[in-house]
């Protein structure tokens, strides 16, 4: 089986003490995207990828000394599965104590091993993207917004807030004039594992051409995945698909970076296709 109850998430794990391929779990991505009213086999509305960036690597040379580095890896969105994140560190930790010829040799067998759980090819470079710059300035906008050099944020936006799961989609609108490009982003998407419970913090960024999007009632939007179950990749699909429904923008990319866990963050990014992906950075919070 391959749900999510069935992989070793919320479950004691021994720690793994020999190089063992068989802990990647795959999730399939049908059946999340089935409730999201995608059917299976039509062609996705979205182009993406989901990148991994790891921080905890090792193993050995071939004169037994260890060896650390990071890594970023990706996995495309049009993939079957995607790897669930305990499985991919205890996978990652079991490399500590495996021998390999060089780093190109190790780089080969993780990507070959990440390729047959995602059923897709996956790649890996070493080393991790930089950090953004956080620099801002507040404008003065009457919505409260302070413009930074990465986009608008709609943190400082003062409403009343009270749905916090399930994620309400009617609070998405447009408002009446010309086509805008626009850059907007939150620091307060929060969501839960659908298995353990436990809570996955995000930054989102959305960038779009289209009608102006009403900022309130976005950041009410981001606030009700609050007491949301679902992994990663699949609420950023979600909020791709929502927006796309409820405001027709003619070109959207959503991406959400997540903050570190157990060695990984992962940064799921959806977008129309023919638009651009967006700059491979991290945030201060990763």
């Amino acid at each position: 089986m391959s749900t999510p109850h069935d992989s070793s998430l919320g479950r004691e794990v021994a720690y793994p003490t020999g190089y063992d391929p068989s802990l990647l779990f795959p999730i399939p991505r049908a059946g999340a995207r089935a409730e999201l009213g995608l059917a299976a086999g039509a062609p996705l509305p979205f182009a993406g990828h989901d990148r991994w960036h790891a921080y905890e690597l090792g193993w050995l040379d071939e004169r037994g000394k260890p060896r650390v580095a990071t890594a970023t890896l990706q996995v495309p969105a049009t993939s079957p599965n995607l790897v669930e994140s305990k499985s991919l560190k205890l996978y990652l930790n079991s490399l500590n104590a495996a021998r390999f010829a060089d780093a190109a040799a190790l780089r080969a067998c993780i990507e070959a091993d990440l390729s047959r759980c995602a059923g897709a090819p996956v790649t890996m470079a070493f080393g991790l993207p930089p950090i953004a710059g956080s620099a801002s300035a507040d404008t003065g906008a009457d919505t409260g917004a302070a413009r930074t050099a990465t986009g608008e944020s709609l943190d400082a936006i003062e409403a009343d807030f009270d749905t916090y799961g399930p994620p309400d989609a009617t609070f998405l609108s447009t408002t009446l004039g010309d086509t805008v490009e626009e850059h907007l982003h939150s620091d307060l998407l929060k969501s839960n594992c659908p298995v353990t419970g436990q809570p996955d913090w995000a930054s989102v960024h959305l960038r779009y051409r289209g009608p102006r999007i009403e900022r309130t009632g976005l950041l009410r939007y981001l606030v009700s995945f609050r007491e949301h179950a679902g992994f990663h990749e699949q609420c950023v699909e979600r909020i791709f698909l929502d927006v796309l429904r409820h405001c027709a923008p003619a070109s959207l990319s959503v991406e959400a970076r997540y903050t570190r866990r157990g060695g990984l963050d992962i940064n799921p990014w959806r977008g129309t296709p023919g638009h651009p992906a967006p700059a491979a950075v991290r945030d201060l919070r990763q």
